[in-house]
């Protein structure tokens, strides 16, 4: 199963994107600071778990990180926060890079992930 699909119910909507252009929700918005980076959605609407949704989107588009169901994506502000089990530390290390690239991540938290 896909990590959009395990993760929050959802198939992967249409034109979805890792790193999407942010959509003004307002004429008002659109002349002022926008959608906070870590509050972006997969088709660059306001998401208030908008980094979550865009890393599981990006683990799904990477082939060697298949769905780990012991694994669970969040976020806290623009910190994505792994939890669970991984097989391997070189896994884990691929799954810090691929959600450190994702625009808004300014950290990942490990610290409650297991390896083995």
């Amino acid at each position: 199963m896909a990590w959009l699909k395990r993760l929050f119910g959802l198939e992967k909507p249409e034109n979805a994107e890792v790193n999407p252009t942010p959509q003004p929700v307002s004429a008002a918005e659109a002349t002022t600071e926008g959608i906070p980076p870590e509050r972006v959605g997969l088709n660059g609407e306001y998401d208030q778990s908008g980094l979550a949704k865009r890393v599981a989107l990006a683990f799904d588009e990477d082939a060697a990180l298949t769905d780990f169901d012991r694994l669970w994506v969040a976020q806290l502000g623009s910190t994505v926060v792994l939890k669970g089990e991984v097989p391997s530390q070189d896994i884990l290390d691929q799954m810090v890079d691929v959600a450190s690239s994702v625009n808004g991540a300014t950290d990942v938290n490990t610290e409650e992930v297991s390896v083995g």
